[in-house]
């Protein structure tokens, strides 16, 4: 995800990472054998590729939280991480991920990222926009339950809208246009360059 502006926590409640934890969840649980090699909205990844990203990112969680630098990590999470039960290698990340987010104080906490040292909190809220946005793509992937929780796209909304053209990042297409009445969902995916079809 992108670099944004660092907002003090007072500017918007709680960040629902769990809930956007169990929203990906959800649909990891829909897969079925032959869905491993579909392809999803994120150019070149097939769902495999896209459970394999998710899963790597919760992987980081508990090293960050406990200080880590990215050079101090380095490439213990490259590659393929799901092995041969992709859903266990899903399910032991994001719980331990969720347990490391659970610690007191952990979103005070300072984390070394690529781009620059960060708060907890601004990680957190970078975790949580992806596995809102990647909940949907994995919907999409698999031809299932693609209207996302109304709570977690007005979140993810917000923080999107911080970033400005996410295209230049390489991670996403430019943005779409849509009627300034669009439902907040179609808004937030057309940001990341995504059409919602649902």
């Amino acid at each position: 995800m992108a670099h944004r502006r660092q907002r003090p926590p007072a500017d918007r409640p709680g960040t629902p990472y769990p809930e956007a934890l169990a929203a990906f969840d959800e649909r990891v649980r829909l897969i079925a054998p032959g869905h491993w090699d579909s392809p999803t909205p994120c150019a070149d990844w097939t769902v495999r590729d896209l459970v394999n990203h998710l899963t790597g990112e919760q992987l980081w969680v508990p090293d960050l939280l406990m200080g880590a630098t990215i050079a101090e990590v380095g490439g213990r999470y490259d590659g393929d991480v799901l092995g041969d039960d992709p859903v266990a290698a899903w399910n032991s990340a994001a719980e331990a991920a969720r347990q490391a987010w659970e610690v007191p104080g952990a979103t005070e906490l300072t984390v070394h990222l690529s781009f620059a040292d960060v708060s907890g909190q601004y990680y957190l809220d970078q975790l949580t926009t992806d596995l809102v946005v990647h909940a949907w793509d994995l919907a999409e992937g698999i031809g299932t339950r693609t209207r996302l929780p109304a709570g977690l796209v007005d979140f993810a909304l917000g923080e999107i809208g911080g970033y400005g053209d996410l295209s230049g990042s390489g991670l996403f297409d430019p943005p779409l246009p849509v009627p300034s009445d669009a439902a907040p969902q179609t808004r937030l995916l057309a940001l990341t360059g995504r059409r919602d079809g649902g």
